[in-house]
């Protein structure tokens, strides 16, 4: 994907990275600065609704960029063209149709969705405004980390931070620092157990366990839907 969009830079004007507003400073990927360096960079903190910041209009702000630096080969080609990147899952497509929706009044043209690795085209072009006309070259799942990874370092930060909105939600009693409690809390509560047979020395008997594998699955999940606070990881 880099190889793609650095071949495709003589046709780009600007680069918008879009990032996760709670995460503004960890998690970019410094590859994009180093390889795309080239041309003027904005970038587009998004998911506010979950962070709480402020918001800034982006067509004007890369009018100005663009309008401000060399064009060298492009400066005779009236239509501005956008590259828009950005590691996985931080609302690429979303951008790309709210800012369709703002300037040209049309719907989506990027499919969205709630995983990593829906938007995956390089070169595709993409119209969003008139005044100046502008079109865009869109360019880690869970489990490759581990869900259970993902929870433990969640309950960490909500606790560091004493956003207790989780014992609310899962009916916890009190705040807990260790995540197979919590898991196993959050497991029973949303019904998500499953029989196993234990062999014992009185027979086999059916216990109730509870799936923690589904528990961090919702645990996560209500988290990313903004359901446990307001969040700033950095």
């Amino acid at each position: 994907g880099l190889k793609k969009m650095q071949a495709s830079l003589k046709n780009v004007d600007c680069i918008i990275e879009v990032h996760d507003a709670r995460i503004p400073l960890s998690g970019r990927n410094p590859v994009f600065e180093e390889a795309l360096g080239v041309r003027p960079h904005l970038l587009v903190l998004n998911k506010l609704d979950l962070a709480d910041l402020t918001n800034k209009q982006i067509v004007p702000a890369v009018t100005e960029l663009i309008q401000k630096s060399d064009r060298f080969h492009r400066a005779e080609n009236l239509e501005y063209c956008l590259m828009v990147i950005g590691v996985p899952n931080v609302g690429k497509s979303s951008l790309i149709n709210a800012m369709r929706r703002m300037y040209l009044r049309k719907g989506k043209a990027s499919r969205v969705g709630g995983e990593p690795g829906v938007t995956r085209a390089v070169l595709t072009k993409i119209q969003m405004c008139l005044r100046p006309l502008v079109v865009a070259s869109g360019t880690i799942l869970d489990h490759l980390v581990g869900e259970e990874v993902i929870a433990d370092y969640l309950l960490f930060t909500l606790n560091k931070q004493q956003k207790f909105d989780y014992v609310e939600r899962y009916q916890l009693g009190e705040p807990c620092d260790d995540l197979p409690t919590v898991l196993k809390k959050i497991a029973i509560k949303l019904g998500k157990t499953q029989k196993v047979k234990a062999i014992t020395g009185v027979g086999n008997v059916n216990i109730l366990m509870p799936n923690y594998s589904a528990a961090a699955y919702d645990f996560i999940r209500t988290f990313r839907k903004g359901e446990l606070g307001k969040i700033m990881l950095d």
